[in-house]
């Protein structure tokens, strides 16, 4: 009788990150019945800023956020995948990315997950509310501030959500956020972003600042009167209609002064412990999941978002999704790559708590500049 091997993993709490780990694994172990893999589940919240050295203790898979790469650079935590799986295999990988998504796990030299869910935000409306509201989806920032005052807009601000559309707002102006070591972004340019940010949200409801995209997700589909969300990270199960009997749409993102905004990619990769000690099991694991061919079936089927290119411009995908893939692929390639230094993530949570604070109270958005200003500055101090 085969001796057991089993391997750990740790995934975020949402249909679209447990149920296609899942199934994968029960199709793996399927045809390797000496194999076991269990995956465990922590909310949205603490996979966004949860320490990820404590994970790689417990764990031997980890699904990441690409920031936390700088960190496990610098740190013993994780596997480097070019070490252990195919150059064929990895340069297949990189020519399907979706947008930046395989090079935002590449850093220091080496591959640290592979991209198996591919994200940023975009776009999303209630067609049948729009239309009994005799209102058209936006297409500009006006529109949007338009449609807003007339209480169908709704959008996360949660403290990691706000600080990511502050980037946004950022990009639009014409400046990269954290370009230099110094400071986040010039005074003129992000007390600008604030102003415009804060001037959107205090036309919604106040309950965006305690939503994520899932949450506001929910909400849009349930029983409030939301038309339309002008940015949330991308969930392709609500544009299913066996997901939710009232479905989305979702698309790109709005204009302002004449260019479309840019948005800050998002997703999730496969990552390999360091303290594993079935590599060969892990390696072989990691591959299968990241196939083209699980990626573009049973990881969608089953709910996943998939990170290989392939999937966005399958046919079947798009008509099982309401054309999801398809209509926000350009936003996805054309999302900006946030930063990945090691000491990036706190950076990220406090400023993000900084921003809401300002959206919930108001006050002097230079005020709330030097304090970002500040808390980046000590995030780099070691970079």
């Amino acid at each position: 009788m085969a001796e057991r091997r089993t391997l750990t993993g740790i995934t975020w709490n949402h249909t679209r990150g447990f149920l296609p780990l899942v199934a994968a694994a029960q199709r793996f172990t399927d045809a390797r019945p000496e194999v076991d893999i269990v995956w465990q589940r922590r909310s949205l919240q603490e996979f966004a800023d949860f320490p990820i050295e404590r994970l790689a203790e417990r764990f031997d898979l980890i699904v990441i956020d690409h920031p936390f790469v700088g960190y496990a650079a610098a740190h013993p935590v994780l596997l480097p995948l070019d070490e252990g799986l195919p150059a064929a295999f990895l340069a297949g990988q990189r020519a399907n990315s979706v947008g930046a998504s395989y090079a935002s796990y590449e850093y220091g030299g080496h591959l640290w997950a592979l991209p198996i869910d591919a994200a940023t935000p975009v776009a999303s409306w209630r067609e049948d509310i729009l239309a009994k509201a005799d209102a058209a989806v936006p297409h500009t920032w006006d529109d949007l501030l338009a449609l807003a005052r007339r209480g169908l807009v709704a959008l996360p601000a949660i403290p990691v959500d706000a600080m990511m559309a502050t980037y946004m707002l950022c990009l639009a102006l014409g400046e990269e956020p954290c370009a230099t070591p110094e400071r986040m972004v010039s005074v003129e340019t992000g007390a600008a972003a604030l102003e415009a940010l804060r001037e959107l949200v205090t036309l919604c409801d106040p309950l965006c600042l305690t939503r994520n995209p899932i949450r506001t997700y929910e909400a849009m589909v349930g029983g409030a009167a939301i038309g339309y969300c002008p940015w949330g990270y991308g969930y392709a199960n609500y544009a299913r209609r066996d997901y939710t009997a009232h479905p989305l749409r979702f698309g790109g993102l709005v204009e302002r002064d004449g260019k479309r905004l840019r948005s800050t990619l998002g997703g999730t990769g496969l990552a390999i412990s360091q303290a594993c000690e079935d590599r060969e099991l892990a390696f072989e694991y990691a591959h299968y999941v990241a196939s083209p061919e699980i990626q573009r079936g049973m990881f969608v089927m089953s709910g996943g978002q998939p990170g290989h290119r392939s999937t966005w411009t399958d046919p079947d995908a798009n008509r099982l999704t309401n054309d999801f893939f398809s209509d926000t692929l350009p936003t996805l390639d054309d999302a900006w790559l946030r930063p990945r230094y090691r000491g990036y993530i706190p950076f990220q949570d406090r400023a993000g708590e900084a921003v809401t604070h300002y959206l919930s109270d108001g006050g002097d958005p230079h005020a709330v500049l030097a304090t970002i200003d500040d808390l980046y500055r000590e995030s780099r101090a070691d970079d």
